[in-house]
């Protein structure tokens, strides 16, 4: 069976009818974005429902066979709507009976999980499903099982009323942050494309790194960092950025399978990078209870470190394959780039101020999405104006009236846009500018369906986890190993992590993992923000394992190889990354965290920077080992004496410092003395 996103709405009427849905969704929750006059439960409720509603008639448009199969789909999805509509029109009914939920409370709650479990099956394949249906069984028979797994047993009717009820189940957190943060920054990200980011992009991209060894890869891989500061999801930036990237990493030298691979590390790696991180660093930051804008700190030097670690791995494969890089008359200069699209720029500066002057991502977000949809529409017009000194005076105008917004609020910038709509209405080419903006809507509203249903599904293992208590269970045990070995918990929680990204994406990943291994982890005394930073990292490397490998996925039909041989050497690719999180934990400066014997010693960055060299180091060490390459090639003993110095330098002591930085300078100077002895001619 086909899972995934499907492409567009459908065709005929049903798909004009979705897409039409899709707008509405989108303008819904800008509404509730803007104006917060509905109670949360419903906002909720209602975003839950609009998933259901276009996920489901999506699926049926694309996939349905004959009219039955069509008719179902559309009527289970109105199904999931009307679900979230109940939740509205009886709320204060619902408020009043909690604990004790009617016979039509049961069915609507039933259909509800019915319907969730359904769509995500048919988005997500069946990992998942699966997964969050074992809680779901642990939830009603979890009784019988032995001590201490066991708990005193609880109802269909309870197990219903705290998955479909409330808000520690499928309305819980991950929704909760799904209908407001997360859908406001897809919708953002999906404006800054359409507004022509992605060509921007890859024209710095092509401009610094084109040229270079391997140009192409590397050329990917910044492309794809800098996509992943306006949007946080690793598929959405395999489509965009990889149609590009892939066939021009094909076409100088690299082959199929290692060219998606690229692509889908460095895209995954967008979910880590600052300002707009993924979903899961939304979710992260309602959990803990800490601003946002301190997980984008805590996020910053170990993002650059995934992309360093990435674009030093294609180049040593570069060096391994002779490869060259793009000839010069093919590669874009920078500066005409920038001067042609700095504007563009403007959305992700103001964003990225007012996260760090401490406003809330909403605010942020919807700050510059507004931002964004005036630049769009406002460049609609400056273009039919013919001398530059009116356009100017046009953009001073709007400048100011932006400029008002902090001090008289949201209702400028809405009257704005409005103005903005009507003057595109009657000048040249407006209207398909007011098209573009249309389509926006409608593409954000379908780019949040996946993440939106994860977080939905995963509610339910939250639930859970919260009625019988047994993540207090699983935490006490790591608790208990880590009281022998720190090492120890860690491995277990890797190894969590990357059995369940196997099969399901990084968000139920994450929210599941976190559950379990977070807490024990900060009773060990692994700081707060580190401990979680630690569980998504993990995850996100997870989601490039097979045999579920989203980015894989997509990256496949582009690179036209197997998404299990792009999975591979996905985990090849990021490898050199893998111990970042694990260099965290034992030294937190690595996130911004508090410092340590150096920062009390030196000062705070002082022992930053130290740190951040020695991530570098072991960067380079792995990146040598796993590709078999440094200044020539590896031989499998001097593979081994780099492990031993990378392990040194990951131990985090004064004495195994000492040792890592001996061992790794006779490393070098055998391997140099190795390569001008017999000089390596490419293969």
């Amino acid at each position: 069976m086909e899972h995934g996103l499907p492409p567009g709405f459908g065709s005929g009427m049903k798909g004009t009818i979705l897409f039409a849905i899709a707008i509405a969704f989108s303008v819904y929750q800008l509404f509730v974005s803007t104006y917060a006059i509905l109670p949360s439960q419903v906002i909720r409720a209602l975003h839950v429902g609009f998933l259901c509603l276009i996920a489901s008639a999506l699926i049926a448009n694309h996939r349905a066979t004959n009219p039955l199969t069509l008719t179902v789909g559309w009527t289970l999805g109105l199904v999931g709507f009307g679900t979230g509509l109940y939740q509205w029109i009886f709320y204060n009914d619902l408020i009043l009976r909690a604990g004790d939920i009617s016979q039509m409370d049961f069915v609507v709650g039933i259909a509800l999980i019915v319907v969730v479990f359904a769509i995500s099956w048919q988005m997500m394949g069946p990992a998942l499903p699966l997964i969050c249906g074992g809680f779901l069984a642990y939830g009603l028979f979890g009784q019988y099982l032995p001590a201490p797994f066991d708990h005193r047993g609880y109802s269909l009717e309870q197990i219903i009323e705290q998955m479909s009820f409330g808000t520690e189940g499928i309305y819980g957190v991950p929704i909760a942050v799904s209908a407001t943060y997360i859908f406001l920054f897809v919708l953002f990200g999906t404006f800054l494309e359409r507004a022509g980011m992605i060509q921007l992009f890859n024209d710095i991209a092509l401009g610094l790194f084109g040229r270079a060894r391997g140009g192409p890869a590397k050329v990917a891989v910044f492309s794809s960092a800098l996509m992943g500061t306006i949007s946080g999801s690793g598929v959405a930036n395999v489509v965009t950025v990889g149609q590009f990237t892939i066939p021009l990493m094909k076409r100088f030298g690299y082959s199929s399978s290692f060219a998606g691979g690229v692509e889908a590390t460095a895209s995954m790696g967008g979910q880590l990078m600052p300002p707009v991180m993924g979903a899961v660093a939304f979710i992260m930051a309602e959990t803990i209870g800490v601003p946002y804008a301190a997980i984008v700190k805590a996020a910053i030097i170990p993002a650059i470190l995934y992309f360093a670690s990435a674009f030093w791995m294609v180049h040593l494969e570069a060096g391994k394959r002779g490869l060259t890089g793009i000839p010069k008359d093919a590669v874009p200069k920078v500066l005409p780039a920038l001067r042609r699209g700095w504007y563009l720029l403007l959305p992700l500066a103001v964003l990225v101020y007012l996260l760090f002057a401490g406003y809330t991502p909403l605010f942020a977000g919807a700050v510059g999405l507004a931002l964004t949809v005036v630049l769009i529409l406002g460049q609609s017009l400056a273009a039919a104006m013919g001398h530059p000194m009116v356009r100017l005076g046009f953009w001073v105008v709007v400048g100011l009236v932006c400029a008002t917004f902090f001090q008289l609020g949201v209702l400028v910038v809405v009257a704005l846009v409005l103005a903005l709509i009507l003057g595109n209405l009657v000048s040249r080419g407006g209207r398909a500018t007011l098209a573009l903006c249309r389509d926006g809507l409608a593409e954000g509203a379908r780019q949040a369906l996946p993440v939106g249903m994860a977080c939905a599904i995963v509610g339910t293992v939250i639930g859970v986890l919260t009625l019988t208590g047994t993540a207090t269970i699983f935490g006490n045990w790591v608790v208990s190993i880590g009281k022998e070995s720190l090492a120890l918990s860690l491995l277990l929680t890797i190894v969590t992590s990357i059995i369940l990204g196997t099969g399901i994406p990084t968000i139920p990943t994450y929210i599941i993992t976190a559950s379990l291994a977070a807490p024990a982890l900060l009773t060990l005394g692994v700081p707060l923000i580190v401990s979680h930073m630690f569980v998504f990292y993990y995850g996100i490397i997870a989601d490039l394992t097979p045999p579920v490998a989203l980015a894989a996925l997509a990256a496949a039909p582009i690179a036209k190889a197997s998404p299990d041989a792009i999975g591979w050497q996905a985990c090849r690719i990021a490898l050199a990354g893998f111990l970042i999180p694990v260099m965290a934990v034992y030294e937190p400066t690595l996130m911004l965290q508090q410092g340590g014997e150096i920062a009390a010693q030196y000062g705070y960055w002082v022992e930053v920077a130290y740190v951040t060299t020695k991530a570098c180091i072991v960067i380079g060490l792995l990146g040598a080992i796993a590709i078999g390459w440094l200044f020539g090639p590896l031989s499998i003993l001097e593979r081994m004496v780099a492990a031993v110095a990378a392990f040194l330098f990951v131990a985090a002591l004064p004495s195994s410092d000492l040792a890592a930085f001996a061992l790794l300078a006779a490393f070098l100077t055998w391997h140099l003395m190795q390569v001008r002895r017999a000089p390596a001619s490419a293969p």
